[in-house]
């Protein structure tokens, strides 16, 4: 056999061991537990759900650098718990074989409930955003992937915003870390502020940084966010807006400032919405933003140069209340956590017009709140 007839052997046996190997996908819920579900990159495929690790309302998820270990923002266990409903971050360990994790720890917030959690890049730090305890913490990650003890707490604090019901009191949403894991920027629906902090992990420390925060227009809401990867833009998604402020940005300082706000809902749209989600595919030309209200994804073209974002589309979720997506690694497919119908649907994703298309595929999943891709294998 010549060798060009062997390399077109290898390359179809290792097409054969891609297909053969389907992707391994985490998602968090609002249920008792963590499931795992394949996923086959191939044709777009879910297989059944499997309960990878009980554990109380496991919201958001997060995995280091490597994909050895999950973080989960979740309620604590009676034990740890000082009070119902007082949360923490749990450590476990990845078993790409099985799909199961194992519990190494828990660790408590001390100030409420963590609603989002990252791991820095360098993989030494969990970082969590406290939506009821109005807190930013952190944690070291220790050589066994478990969790140290809390070392810092930062509390915030300002004028709220004109929601008498939702912006009564500091409420952070979500943790983002910038490309270059110098900072992070920390969402506060409470405030309507987008505040700043320098990162240290190897001390796990968190600092304000100068300016400390950037604000966007009264009672939007802002609730999570995504960086360019030069970390020159930075888009905040408004929850009870129904908007993305895009953001210039210093890489250096980590200074903001708004350049842009764009809708994500239909036009003429006039029912009652929350935002949920925003993302970024991976060559930073489209961005997408769920809504839960007309239960939709909406799809923006980026502009390379400036950043600004153009409406190009508005999909069915294929459920009720989509809490949350993910693109996979590959770019081809977007995976929609539909909470309301307790189920995960898959949409193909031109990578021409960053279109979205609904497959036939979905799977079953108990208040789906959080879908998760983890690092490398």
């Amino acid at each position: 056999m010549n060798r060009a007839c062997r390399y077109l052997l290898a390359l179809a046996a290792g097409a054969c061991a891609l297909r053969a190997s389907p992707l391994l996908v985490f998602i968090g819920t609002g249920a008792g537990g963590i499931y795992s579900v394949r996923f086959d990159s191939a044709d777009g495929s879910l297989a059944a759900p499997v309960r990878a690790a009980r554990s109380p309302r496991p919201g958001f998820l997060a995995s280091d650098p490597d994909g050895r270990r999950l973080y989960a923002a979740c309620e604590l266990d009676p034990g740890l718990a000082v009070r119902p409903g007082a949360g923490g971050v749990s450590a476990f360990a990845i078993d790409r074989g099985t799909g199961l994790l194992a519990f190494l720890n828990q660790r408590p917030s001390g100030a409420g409930a963590p609603a989002h959690v990252v791991v820095d890049a360098t993989g030494r730090m969990v970082i969590a955003a406290d939506y009821a305890g109005g807190t930013i913490c952190a944690w070291p990650i220790l050589s066994d992937g478990r969790l140290g003890e809390r070392s810092s707490l930062v509390r915030h604090s300002g004028a709220p915003g004109p929601n008498r019901l939702r912006q009564e009191s500091p409420h952070p949403h979500s943790v983002t870390l910038s490309p270059d894991n110098r900072f992070a920027v920390a969402c506060d629906l409470g405030l309507d502020r987008v505040f700043c902090y320098r990162i240290d992990p190897g001390r796990a420390s968190l600092a304000a940084a100068e300016p400390r925060f950037a604000a966007v227009p009264r009672g939007l809401g802002p609730r999570h966010a995504k960086f360019s990867s030069d970390g020159r833009q930075l888009y905040v998604l408004n929850e009870m807006g129904g908007s993305i402020c895009m953001f210039g940005r210093d890489p250096a300082t980590g200074a903001l400032v708004l350049r842009q706000t764009v809708s994500t809902l239909p036009s003429g749209f006039r029912g009652a919405n929350l935002s949920a989600e925003i993302r970024i595919d991976a060559r930073g030309r489209f961005v997408y933003a769920s809504n839960r209200g007309p239960d939709s994804i909406a799809v923006f073209s980026r502009d390379p140069g400036r950043g600004t974002l153009s409406l190009v589309q508005i999909v069915p979720s294929g459920g009720r209340q989509p809490r949350n997506f993910a693109l996979s690694p590959d770019g081809r497919w977007l995976l929609c956590a539909n909470r309301g119908t307790n189920d995960l649907t898959v949409f193909s994703v031109d990578p021409s017009t960053g279109f979205l298309a609904a497959t036939a595929h979905r799977v079953a999943v108990p208040q789906p709140i959080c879908v998760l891709f983890p690092g490398p294998g």
